[in-house]
């Protein structure tokens, strides 16, 4: 069976989507997030919306969470030991040397997850090219547990210089902590990355030491409470680069899935810009707490490898999806300079905007929207009934302070949420040489198709594209999540005949890595690809060049020089070096022939409600999904209704749905 469930933990709801391969029917569920213990809030999502037949079938379970992203940014981890090459205690300190605020003179880095105490000095030295030019100091090892076992040491991250390229003291080390009986994690640098660079080797290897424990409880906790309901297939976990891995590595290797919940909604976009042929998207995902967007070009998401949170790098691969503060809980409120200001500071989903008559008292970019009429009546997902009254009680404290109107607030609250999502989408767009206008923005998440206007307008765009599901879109893309395992290796090599085939022995290690059992489902189809960082030498920066098994050293060289020529414009007189050596393998879940129903309810009377295209209130009309037939048309403005979202149509969209079952916005002049 096929049949899968995925979850995505957001800040605000817990989205679930399970699709059942018997009948191709998929459904939707929205559960508020439990911000004490997200994974209360992830088994009461399954305990909701699927029945126990189903759950007993299923062949996976898909996950996207941001509780390592969380235990990140709250420093709530293991405590954490460092051992490092003596004279390099302090590269988390140093980093590259560069200051996040040039000009604010009172900028001060955070700090370090390690404390300088516990960044122990080993005496020990590699070269580059992995000759032993130090043995290793028994003795240092061994004081340092000392001091670690005194500060409650749980993790121990080990990073020494140039592990990458022989990892002999790191294994050396790994044995003597445990022989000596420490029973607690252990990350080695060079099982972690592969990769050179020191700062953000050590970064990485250290996050993973730090919330590896959390991840790890985590994770244990939904096994064992999917089991005891009878859950019998595959758990799978999306990971910050794109695809999934099972729970079991994810345990090993958490650091990959930092990211996990903002990717899961980039990652559906791809696949849904190739099933309707809509070859170039911008995702807008609006929550309860951010906004997060990403692009999506020829069909396919830009992967990066490395990410960086809270000025902390991470050397893995990155899917770019770009966050900010600006989601459907973001707090409205005055500044010191009398100006009003939203996010990034959000209620969360306890207690949440005034208008869920939970006890908030400050307006929230939602409230802003109910108070205009965007939200139509107001029942939201979860059977939550929106209250205008609390709604205009907290827009007119902040009218009092700025001598304004609860309406005058309302409209400057959602004028600046847009203009703040429309500048996060001009620096994926524009700052990377693309024109916005080019792309159709494909907005989701709970306020995603409420802002879809708003933004399209910042940004002159003619197409929107609300996709089926749209309040749980992210958790409808982790359905697609195909098994997905990489692995690295830095090796500064020219390209020689020589050369080439040192990489091709390097590759097979890598193919062996990534090809090991580590549970996954069997009986897919299964692709390895490689790739090479290639440079001119003298260079910093690299290209990735696919590699072939049959490849010369010359045809190699001139294809990286094809593909300098296409990206820069011309090549330069030098020779070309290899730097780095990538390996994927890819194992595709079985394919899924989904039918997308909303049950009709009839056309509901129109109400009024504000146009920001015509900047006054004026009727619109009120239309539930499910009513609306494929390849029919209609003008704006509107607003629609579906279980999870509400889509606000403003004057001069047309809409309607298309055969793809995506409800399709197109600007019309008006």
């Amino acid at each position: 069976m096929s049949t899968r469930i995925g979850v995505d933990i957001g800040g605000t709801f817990t989205d679930l989507v399970y699709y059942d391969d018997s009948t191709g029917i998929v459904v939707v569920t929205k559960v508020p997030t439990t911000s004490s213990g997200p994974e209360i809030g992830c088994m009461n999502a399954v305990k909701t919306g699927v029945p126990r037949e189903v759950l007993e079938s299923a062949g996976y379970f898909l996950h996207g969470t941001t509780v390592g992203l969380n235990a990140l940014l709250e420093r709530r981890g293991a405590t954490v030991g460092m051992l490092t090459t003596a004279g390099f205690r302090d590269v988390l300190e140093i980093g590259r040397g560069s200051r996040r605020e040039p000009y604010n003179v009172f900028w001060r880095p955070r700090e370090p997850l390690v404390r300088r105490a516990l960044r122990r000095p080993v005496r020990q030295r590699i070269t580059y090219d992995g000759t032993v030019q130090r043995s290793l100091e028994r003795q240092d090892v061994l004081d340092s547990l000392e001091v670690f076992r005194s500060a409650g040491v749980t993790a121990v991250a080990v990073v020494f210089l140039h592990s990458y390229a022989n990892p002999d003291h790191e294994l050396e080390v790994e044995q003597i902590l445990r022989d000596s009986g420490f029973d607690g994690h252990i990350s080695l640098s060079h099982r972690i990355s592969g990769e050179y660079r020191d700062y953000e080797r050590a970064s990485t290897t250290v996050i993973d030491a730090f919330v590896r424990t959390r991840m790890s409880g985590y994770l244990d906790h939904i096994s064992t409470a999917l089991d005891g309901d009878g859950f019998t297939g595959n758990c799978l976990m999306t990971r910050s680069g794109g695809g999934s891995l099972t729970f079991s590595e994810a345990q090993k290797r958490p650091f990959e899935t930092i990211m996990s919940g903002p990717v899961a909604g980039a990652e559906g976009a791809a696949e849904l810009s190739r099933r309707v042929g809509i070859s170039h998207l911008i995702t807008a995902d609006v929550g309860g707490t951010s906004f997060d967007a990403a692009l999506v070009v020829d069909g396919r998401t830009r992967v990066l490898h490395e990410g960086e949170i809270d000025g902390m790098p991470v050397q893995s691969a990155w899917v770019d999806v770009r966050s900010i503060g600006a989601g459907g809980g973001s707090v409205a409120a005055v500044d010191v300079g009398g100006f009003l200001t939203v996010g990034p500071e959000s209620t969360g989903a306890d207690p949440g905007p005034a208008c869920y008559g939970r006890g908030g008292d400050r307006p929230t970019v939602t409230d802003a929207a109910f108070f205009l009429g965007m939200l139509g009546r107001g029942a939201l997902a979860s059977g939550l009934a929106l209250d205008r009254a609390a709604a205009e009680k907290a827009l007119a404290l902040v009218g009092q302070q700025l001598d304004r109107s609860p309406e005058q607030v309302a409209k400057g609250i959602i004028a600046i949420a847009g203009n703040h999502m429309a500048s996060l989408i001009r620096e994926l767009t524009i700052e990377q040489g693309h024109d916005p206008r080019g792309f159709t923005l494909l907005p989701f998440g709970g306020a995603g198709p409420m802002m879809g206007t708003q933004i399209a307008r910042e940004l002159d765009l003619d197409r929107i594209l609300v996709p089926p599901h749209a309040g749980n879109f992210s958790a409808w893309g982790l359905l697609g999540s195909d098994l997905l395992r990489t692995r690295a290796r830095t090796r500064v090599l020219p390209v020689t005949p020589e050369a080439v085939t040192e990489v091709r022995g390097i590759v097979r290690e890598l193919v062996t890595l990534v090809q090991a059992d580590d549970g996954a489902p069997a009986g897919t189809d299964d692709s390895v690809e490689v790739s090479l960082d290639m440079r001119f030498y003298g260079q910093e920066y690299t290209l990735a060049i696919a590699m072939r098994g049959d490849e010369t050293a010359e045809q190699l060289a001139e294809k990286f020089r094809d593909v300098y020529r296409r990206t820069y414009g011309g090549v330069l007189a030098a020779s070309v070096e290899i730097v780095n050596i990538r390996v994927s393998r890819r194992r595709v879940l079985p394919a899924r022939v989904e039918k997308h129903q909303y049950e009709a309810f009839g056309t509901a009377v129109p109400a009024e409600c504000f146009s920001f295209a015509e900047d006054r209130y004026r009727d619109f009309r009120q239309v539930h999904r499910g009513d609306l037939i494929p390849d029919e048309r209609h003008a704006g403005p509107a607003i629609v209704y579906e279980p999870t979202t509400t889509t606000y149509v403003d004057s001069g969209f047309d809409y309607g749905v298309d055969v793809h079952g995506c409800l399709a916005l197109e600007r019309n002049g008006g």
